[in-house]
Parts: structure tokens; sequence; C-alpha cells
């Protein structure tokens, strides 16, 4: 959600920031723009739409300079144009900014300002901040400070910070200071890449590969003052901090296609190999249990663990459901799933012996990010779950487990939510095997596991029928996806792919829930899909089929391989292999997101970059 770029050195700053706005693209957004100080002005070149269409008009008419700034929009405030887009001005094109977050009293800053002759050009945020620093500049300089010197200009960054409210990733560049750019962050990330006389800086790392491997994460409350050839940080209570450079290391490269028609659809054939790398180095065949490096509890706190919760958004609070059963099952700990942007707000009895799993593919989540800070203001133990080395949840947890799948450059979760899974059946293994679980069980589940890889290579052979049923439902425009015990969660899941991507209406319930309410959505029109595979209450399950066909409702069924009885009763039947339970959402997971692309696909949709939805949510 928004991208930020910056770049100050020896070289040409535009290409560099176009190449960078274009690796920040799988965020989501929907508007961009980069700002070039060509040395006596910064020249703005912003459009509403893809970064390749603000790069054509860039090219059409480029700007020489070796300083610059870009971001990629994802709309909160004002509707998207060109005018809204970033970076904007303040004052007399004094002051440029590119800023990620939500100013919450940016409506009383935009009123005083206009009390002051400002006048705005935008419905956005973001441009109270740009006219705010400017008239602190101008207040410095009209009592005393020198225009020519960076203090003044630090000063007015410093003042301006105090008056917002609200979050933000900021980065600011000055008619009359060409070679400084200032950062500052609160509740928004920011990296800064560090070179041999020049220096970059992103809302993440991703735009970093390739020029430098080493970088400095800033931390709430912080400002960076950064010129070719020096960095200096400075912290609102601390003053200046010592530079804390860390090697960037599992930042994606550009992420190739191949012979995939989307990134989405690259991805779901990935998550054999994800799933691999999930486990790689986990799995203890002699202990017949799991372990991990980075937990940073000893075996006597996590014995002492009677309570977890887990709390998350989105395809990753799905993953948490999962997670609930696994724990409970295997290592009879009581859990609870919260949305995050509900804990985050509520005030929940937590006891001493509770645990707090954060999960999270981008590790920048804000609601998650806000939770989790939360729980640890009161001290509880809290870890991540997480798939971005280097972000904000990683570096702020007090431990956690790497998902290791490798950059999801598709707006939709796809193998981070089966990688998060795996992640979970290893974390109730271990912490099963501390209390209850027996040595043969454990060898059972690891056994188990390590055939999974195998077991999901041969359920992405469905896509050519899966593709073949998408043609037979994508015209519908409401959906059902049912599921007991397990597959609750992956019927939710599959549910949220179908909304994302192909923007269709779809509900998730547990399968016995129909008959209190939903069933009276049934019709000819509002196919249901039912993840069925063999298990504990498969006769259940069928029994809610049949309800469903007594009503003319058009059934698509996830079975087990050799289910033949499923063939008589559904319209259209994908096989998965018939593996454990507490394996079925990782199996069934395959053909309800390929069923969700190949609808989107046929619907005309924009797979990877759906509308309205970003990568990283990282405003509330």
């Amino acid at each position: 959600m928004c991208g930020i770029v910056g770049y100050i050195g020896h070289r040409q700053a535009g290409p560099i920031l176009i190449k960078g706005l274009q690796k920040l693209e799988y965020r989501g957004y929907d508007s961009a723009g980069v700002a070039v100080h060509d040395g006596s002005a910064i020249q703005i070149r912003k459009k509403k739409g893809r970064v390749l269409e603000m790069a054509s008009l860039y090219k059409s008419n480029p700007v020489s300079g070796t300083a610059g700034i870009g971001h990629t929009r994802w709309a909160t405030h004002g509707e998207t144009n060109d005018q809204n887009s970033h970076p904007h001005v303040g004052g007399n094109d004094d002051v440029v900014i590119v800023h990620n977050g939500v100013i919450e009293n940016y409506t009383s800053l935009r009123k005083q300002l206009q009390g002051l002759g400002y006048v705005f050009r935008t419905t956005t945020d973001t441009e109270s901040v740009a006219h705010l620093l400017s008239h602190h500049l101008e207040e410095q300089i009209k009592f005393g400070s020198d225009p020519e010197e960076l203090a003044t200009y630090i000063k007015a960054v410093e003042i301006t910070l105090t008056k917002l409210k609200g979050t933000y990733g900021l980065v600011v560049m000055f008619r009359d200071l060409p070679d400084v750019m200032i950062a500052a962050r609160l509740g928004s990330p920011l990296v800064i890449g560090v070179g041999k006389g020049e220096h970059f800086i992103a809302s993440d790392a991703t735009p970093l590969a390739g020029y430098t491997d080493e970088v400095i994460y800033l931390s709430d409350h912080e400002m960076a003052v950064i010129t070719r050839d020096e960095i200096e940080i400075f912290h609102r209570d601390e003053g200046q901090q010592k530079l804390s450079i860390q090697t960037l290391d599992q930042v994606s490269v550009d992420a190739e296609l191949g012979d995939y028609k989307h990134y989405m659809l690259k991805e779901i054939f990935e998550q054999p190999q994800s799933l691999e790398n999930a486990m790689r180095g986990r799995l203890d065949e002699d202990e017949a249990t799991a372990k991990f490096g980075g937990l940073n509890l000893s075996a006597q706190q996590l014995r002492k663990i009677d309570r977890v919760v887990l709390t998350a958004c989105g395809t990753s609070w799905h993953s948490g459901l999962v997670g609930e059963y696994l724990l409970e099952e295997f290592a009879r700990i009581p859990t609870e799933v919260e949305y995050a942007s509900e804990l985050r707000y509520r005030n929940p009895p937590i006891s001493n012996s509770t645990m707090i799993f954060a999960i999270t593919q981008s590790g920048e989540t804000a609601d998650t990010l806000a939770a989790m800070r939360e729980c640890k203001r009161k001290g509880h133990p809290t870890l991540a779950i997480c798939n971005v080395v280097g972000s904000t949840i990683a570096r702020e947890a007090d431990g956690g487990i790497y998902l290791h799948a490798g950059q999801e450059v598709g707006v939709a979760s796809t193998k981070a939510f089966t990688s998060q899974v795996m992640v979970l059946i290893q974390l109730a293994l271990f912490l099963g095997r501390m209390r209850h679980l027996s040595y043969p069980a454990g060898r059972r589940i690891i056994d188990a596991m390590h055939k999974i890889p195998d077991q999901v290579r041969k359920c992405l052979e469905c896509n050519e029928q899966v593709k073949d049923i998408a043609m037979k439902y994508c015209n519908f425009n409401n959906f059902l996806y049912l599921g007991r015990l397990y597959n609750f969660p992956g019927a939710l899941e599959g549910a949220l792919k179908l909304k994302e991507i192909s923007y269709i209406h779809a509900e998730g319930y547990p399968a016995a829930e129909m008959k209190h309410g939903p069933i009276a959505l049934v019709d000819e029109a509002t196919p249901s899909v039912f993840v069925v595979p063999r298990g504990q209450i498969y006769p259940k399950v069928m029994s809610n089929l049949e309800e469903v066909k007594a009503r003319k409702g058009p059934v698509i069924a996830i079975a087990c391989e050799g289910d033949d009885k499923i063939a008589d009763i559904a319209d259209d039947v994908i096989y998965v292999p018939d593996v454990d339970d507490f394996l079925q959402p990782l199996v069934t997971a395959i053909p309800l997101q390929l069923l969700s692309y190949h609808i989107a696909v046929l619907r005309g949709c924009n797979v990877d970059r759906p509308r309205n939805l970003a990568k990283s949510v990282t405003v509330e």
C-alpha cells in the first residue's frame, strides 16, 4: 500500500526512481509520480494509473538531476486523479514531499493553513503536511535562522512532526537545499540504502536490491538527514543515533514471470517449493518434533504457556483459524484467533502465561503491528510468523518464525497462506511434543508432512480441469463456500480469493450452518463450493451438500481421489490427494486458488493488482 523510493548521489535520479517504483508495484496503487531536483527547482511528473503511464510521461519530458523522490499512491483521502497523486508541493513550491500513512488531523491543519493564506490544490491529507512544513520553514527564516543552513530545515521538519497526528513515512526535498533529503517515520516503514557517494530510501527493501546490500531501518520517531556522502539519524527523544547498518539478505530480486501469464498463477505453482522451504531444517526426526531457532523463549517458559492468542488480518487470519484447530488438537492449548484490527482496541484479559503470535506476510500490516505493540506494552511475550526479513513486525517481535516463502507479488496471497499453515503445523507439533503428544504420533505427523510437497504438485495437475469449470461458472455473481472443521477456514479463504480478484460476492460458512439462515440464498444462480475431503464428519458434510442440491443449487466439490459417491451428486468435482485431516487445508487450497484465478481472468480482471486492494496494508 503506497510505495516510496528516493535517491541522492551521482547518477541520474529519474530512471532509478522509475525502476524502483516498478519494483514496488506489487504493493497496490492507483497513481504514480516522481520529483527530481534539476539544480534550481524541483520538477514533478505524476499521473493517474500505472507506473508505465507515468514513465511514458517522464520519457517525453525528462528531468536532469541527481536527487529525487518517487511514490505510488493507494488513495485514502481524495479521489484517484492526476492532481491528488504524489509528490505534493508546499508553500511557494519550496517543499516537495511523498507520504505513506494517514494524517488524522489533516482537516484542522487544512483550515488553519487556509486561514494563513495557503492555497490547496488537492483533497489529500498529505498536502496539509507540505504546506505546514513550508509554513514552519518560513517562520524559522523570519525569526533569524539562516536559509542556507541545514539546521534551519531540520528544525522546521521537527516542529512540523510535532503537529501531526496519525501515521507517516515521509521523505522531503527542498527547492533551496538541493543536496539534502529528510525522511521521518511513525508507523509507516522506511529503509535507507547505504551506498558509496550515493544513498537510497524506500518504503521496503525491494527497490534497493541490485544497488546496495547495506541498509538502515528507520524506527518510529526517527528522522534521517541524507546527503550523497552522509546519513545522520535523530530520535525525537534521544537525539542523534549511532547508525545501525545491516546486511540486506533474502530481498527479492526482479520476479520474473517466465512462462506464466500472471504472478498469482506463478505463485500458486511455487507452493511445493515454498512448503519445502517452510519445513527445511525444522523437522527433528530423532525427537519426533519440530525446532525453531528464533522463538527466544526457554523450554521452561514454553511449558508454562496455558493459552495462545493468534492475531492477524485477512488471509493470515484464516491461517490462524487453522492454527487454532492444530494447537488445540496437538498441544491441547486453548487458542483464540483475533482480528488484529479489533484486538488493538479491545482490552481482553490476557494472563502472564498467554503467548501472542502475530501472523503476517508483509510484516508491515498496520493493524497487526498495532495489536502486537499493545500486547508487548502490557508485558506479554509476543512472537511473529512472518515472511519478510527485516520488516517492522519481524524486528519488533520478541521472537518468531520466518516463512521463507520468497517474494509474493500478487496482491491476493497464495503461497504465503499455505506456508503459514505449514509453520503452524510445525508449531503445534513442537508445543505438543513438549506436553502430551507421543513419540509415535509425532513421527506420523512428520512422515505425513514430508509427503505434502509432492501431493501439492499432484494437486496442480487439476489446472486445466479447473479452467474448464471456471468457464462454466464465470458469469455467476454469487457463490457460497462451505466446509467443516479444518476445511471451514479453507472455505473462508476460498471465498476471500474469489472476492479479491474477480469482484464476485462470495461467502464462506461452516457447512452445517447452512440450515441456520444462509440456505435461503441457495438457488439455481448461486453455486456452492463444497470442501469435502474424507474425514471424521464426511457423512455430515455430504448431508449438507444434499440439502443444497435438493434446492437446485449448483455444486462444485473439492473431494478426495477415489470418491465416486460425490461424483453422482455434485455438478463438478475436483479431486485432491487423500491426506490427514490436519493437512487438508494445504491440498484443498490449490483448486480453490486456481478456481478464483481462472474466473477472474475470464472476467477480464487485473489478477495481480485487483482494484482497491494493496499488498501491504500500512494504514488503518
